[in-house]
């Protein structure tokens, strides 16, 4: 039987396994960690967002990287999959009485539903280009937040009973019933199904997932129209069918990233600050700067950035001034001409390095 041979393996193979072995290895220190008894618990409590941010940013880099549309509406695809999760799961609460099982039904209905807003979001968003595109990818994602505090949905003994605006209108006996969707107030008491490993295992899915899609022929089909509109049309590539695959499919992860979020939580809200334009914006910093194409930066980029501000935040007052600095110094290593050089240059010295240990061996 051959052994794997990480040098003589194709780069986008090896550099896939490092990203899945990274992943894998993080989790077994922070289990080890966690079974010793040296994790803070204000740590291990980030540990489910910090899944959920990386979750997300996977799917918009397949928007944003793979596609090269700007998406600003991710953060309202995610309220989608969060409140249809909790809504399931609370639903179902009494009939089924596995967790894990109740958990996957739950993601499965969240993720089916993103999946539609985003298909029928997509239909009209796409024909757009540049900043009008994402305009309105914010607009619909506001839109999608605002519905849902609007909208009110309950139970009792004569069955499911939904109401916009008014929930006065609705023949509901509140002494025998649950609400399920209660307006602003959003859904309580949702059932504590997720946790890390669960988090683990739906960033390598989603991570299996999107890797095999863009090196697949779709893929490289996505990564055509990117590159060059016009000329992916001209060699007779569907535009459309592969922008709304892309899309529908970037929409369906963050939907998962937003089930995952909402069974960490007792209660979840369409808050401007759960699902407003806020987290859309950062979700894409989580992107650019980890850089657009690499699913790997996504996944450094929001742990670290989501670590960081609760890291410096017995600083106080200069908290956020350390924390924009870092953003500015991540940007300019990353991205500025001159640090790529530096960093080549440094690339070239080492592998001469390698080389002339080769040959005096």
């Amino acid at each position: 039987m051959r052994k794997l041979n990480l040098k003589t393996m194709k780069k986008t193979t090896r550099e896939e396994l490092i990203t899945f072995a990274m992943v894998i290895l993080v989790y077994i220190v922070m289990q080890i960690l966690l079974k010793t008894g040296h994790v803070s618990s204000l740590l291990e409590g980030l540990l489910v967002p910090m899944c959920v941010y990386s979750l997300v940013a996977i799917g918009l880099n397949l928007c944003v990287g793979y596609l090269g549309e700007l998406s600003l509406g991710h953060a309202g695809f995610m309220c989608v999959g969060a409140f249809t999760g909790a809504f399931v799961s609370k639903l179902l609460r009494d009939s089924v009485q596995s967790d894990l099982l109740l958990f996957l039904l739950a993601l499965a209905a969240g993720i089916i539903m993103a999946s539609v807003f985003g298909f029928l979001i997509a239909v009209p968003v796409l024909r757009l280009k540049g900043d009008y595109l994402a305009i309105v990818t914010l607009a619909f994602g506001e839109i999608i937040k605002n519905i849902v505090n609007v909208l009110y949905v309950a139970k009792d003994d004569g069955g499911i009973h939904f109401a916009f605006s008014d929930p006065k209108k609705m023949n509901f006996d509140d002494s025998n019933g649950i609400w399920l969707i209660n307006g602003a107030k959003g859904i309580n008491r949702i059932p504590n199904l997720s946790g890390f490993t669960i988090g683990i295992v739906m960033i390598l899915v989603a991570l299996f997932l999107v890797y095999n899609l863009v090196n697949s022929r779709s893929g490289r089909a996505i990564m055509a129209i990117r590159d060059n509109n016009i000329a992916a049309e001209s060699v007779g590539i569907n535009i459309t069918k592969y922008k709304l695959m892309a899309f529908t499919v970037s929409a369906a992860i963050a939907g998962a990233g937003g089930v995952l979020y909402a069974h960490n939580l007792s209660t979840v809200t369409a808050t401007p600050t759960n699902f407003g334009y806020n987290m859309s914006i950062m979700i894409l910093v989580f992107v650019v700067l980890g850089g657009m194409g690499s699913l790997r930066g996504s996944v450094i980029s929001a742990v670290l950035l989501t670590l960081l501000p609760e890291v410096l935040r017995g600083l106080k007052d200069y908290r956020m001034l350390i924390y924009s600095i870092v953003l500015i110094a991540m940007m300019l290593f990353n991205w500025a001409p001159k640090s790529i050089e530096w960093r080549k240059r440094i690339a070239g010295k080492l592998q001469k390095t390698k080389e002339i240990k080769k040959e005096e061996a």
